[in-house]
């Protein structure tokens, strides 16, 4: 007898296709009826299929190791015929070789293959779904706490987000940082604004059509100004119907012999107009609100600002002179309330000067006094919520001059 575990011949058994039988030599297949036993290995190997290529699996799973001869000889064949043919050619060579027990050891061979295909199977799985990372020779050393930073350093960031923070404005971050949300215009629009009063002063004492010049330049101005400074920019068409109606109410105030009514009608028409413009808008109506809202105020401030045409000229030579020394007094670098005491202090000297070179006399005191408080009202507004430099050289200069010329009006048509 032989020592092999199974040894088929030639006419007995068939060991059908065996998968996992990789170096295991091939045994001759059994002869069907009416059909001749290959004699040779090659010619049994063309009826034997074979798998060749690579699954998608193959780059992830670990090979299968092959099993030997000893442990895979006595697995069941697939098929119907092959199994029958597993059964009459290995259970009767293995009763043959050793007994039962023979079949016994095949059956458990069988058990532990499969289990060993089951691990190697999970393995794979395990694999293919978490990736093993590649190990770098370096070693990676581990992060450091990053320090605390000192108050002094610089502005401190908070975490990253997912959502992502929404961008918050100067004057918000100011007031949640318990600051003020005011930057005030600087020596240089308060030089400007003294240049412009001064020329107003000086052209009211030499005539209408003189100081309609300067007063052109400032109406101009504040009408871009505003738009400006409530964030609507370029804002052409509410800009030019300000400045149209700044120069319809010049135009009526010289054609009317300096009477009021002519501002308050101008006025009325060029708030209708307003209205008329934002109801033909396609806009939002919160945004034909707030351009409706800047459209009137705009055209308010630069048609009043005719008022020095409909003032006496004395009256806009004392105020416009007090102005532009309150405007330069509270540009100094002084707390707010000190510079506030000392431009209404220099203002009413000013006052007092001009009134003493005209017919004001002692009420040129008031006079300045008046203008320069409506004056640094406006210097406030213009300074209001972290307005950029383009704001301070356009509202922050021309407000001032465009807020005092009501009180001009009513102060000069009282003094004199």
């Amino acid at each position: 007898m032989t020592d092999q575990p199974y040894q088929g011949h030639q006419g007995q058994g068939y060991d059908g296709y065996d998968p996992y039988q990789q170096s295991a030599p091939t045994p001759a297949p059994q002869a069907w009826p009416g059909q001749q036993p290959h004699d040779d290995q090659q010619a049994a190997q063309q009826y034997t299929q074979q798998w060749q290529g690579q699954t998608w699996e193959t780059q992830v799973q670990p090979p299968v190791p092959s099993a030997s001869a000893a442990e895979t000889s006595y697995l069941p064949s697939q098929g119907a015929g092959a199994a029958y043919a597993g059964y009459q050619g290995g259970e009767s060579s293995g009763y043959r070789t050793g007994g039962w027990d023979g079949v016994a050891q095949g059956r458990q061979a069988q058990t532990q293959q499969a289990q060993a295909q089951a691990q190697a199977q999970a393995q794979g799985h395990a694999q293919f779904q978490a990736p093993a990372q590649p190990r770098s020779h370096t070693q990676t050393p581990a992060p450091q706490p990053e320090a605390e930073a000192e108050p002094g350093d610089g502005p401190a960031y908070g975490p990253a987000t997912v959502s992502g923070n929404a961008r918050i404005t100067d004057a918000q971050r100011a007031r949640l940082e318990g600051r003020s949300p005011i930057i005030e215009p600087g020596m240089q629009p308060a030089a400007l604004t003294a240049l412009l009063g001064l020329l107003l002063s000086a052209t009211a004492a030499v005539g209408s059509y003189a100081l309609l010049v300067p007063l052109v330049a400032l109406q101009a101005v504040t009408a871009a100004g505003w738009f400006r400074l409530n964030g609507m920019w370029p804002a052409r068409q509410g800009i030019a119907l300000a400045f149209a109606g700044a120069l319809t109410a010049d135009v009526a105030l010289l054609a009317a012999d300096g009477a009021p009514a002519a501002i308050l009608g101008t006025l009325g028409v060029w708030v209708l107009l307003a209205l008329v413009l934002q109801l033909r808008s396609h806009a939002e109506p919160d945004e034909r609100m707030y351009g409706l809202m800047a459209t009137v105020a705009s055209a308010a401030l630069s048609v009043l600002a005719a008022g020095y045409l409909a003032a006496d000229a004395d009256a806009v030579t004392v105020g416009a002179l007090a102005v532009a020394v309150a405007v330069l007094a509270r540009a100094l670098p002084l707390p707010t309330p000190a510079s506030v005491v000392v431009a209404l202090l220099a203002a009413a000297g000013a006052g007092v000067a001009g009134g003493a070179m005209t017919g004001v006399g002692a009420g040129g005191a008031l006079l300045g006094a008046g203008a320069a408080v409506c004056a640094l009202i406006g210097h406030r507004v213009a300074a209001y919520d972290y307005p950029s430099r383009f704001v301070h050289f356009t509202a922050g200069v021309a407000l001032p001059l465009s807020a005092a010329a009501p009180a001009v009006y009513v102060l000069g048509r009282a003094l004199l």
